[in-house]
């Protein structure tokens, strides 16, 4: 088990935005298909960047990558709900963050999962590992726990 703190209520987080669910993201159990929550992840965090004005998906010369996720799962989610994801950092790094995402219904204060992101940041033409731009870092610092 990792000594990094896991965020278990609404609380916990910095910053939230809402992702509506679509009809394809449910499965045939009737629930939304346990793949997309990782879309919910990538959503929230990266709408954020993009918000906050540190990254360009098409012109930043530093881009993130993804290198490690994990989810629990706790209630269900369906179409059509609205799910509120929060957005914390928990670690850091030179060149890594890690984000912690709650996926949350309506003003639940658990959530129904609960996850985390980890973004290894590259030089978009290289691919090799930098230091996380100052503007970024500054903007990662808001929402760090």
């Amino acid at each position: 088990m990792s000594d990094l703190k896991t965020l278990e209520t609404r609380a916990d987080y910095q910053h939230f935005i809402t992702i509506p669910t679509r009809w394809m993201d449910n499965d045939v159990y009737g629930h939304v298909n346990n793949v997309q929550y990782y879309s919910y992840f990538d959503t929230a965090v990266n709408r954020y960047l993009i918000d906050q004005g540190v990254l360009d998906i098409h012109k930043s010369e530093v881009i993130g990558l993804v290198v490690e996720t994990q989810c629990r799962y706790y209630s269900s989610i369906a179409f059509p709900d609205d799910v509120i994801a929060g957005i914390a950092v928990t670690k850091l790094g030179n060149s890594s963050v890690r984000y912690e995402v709650g996926l949350f219904l309506g003003d639940t204060q658990k959530p129904s999962a609960q996850g985390h992101f980890v973004h290894v940041y590259v030089d978009r033409a290289s691919q090799t590992p930098v230091a996380l731009p100052a503007a970024l870092r500054a903007t990662l610092q808001k929402i760090a726990v």
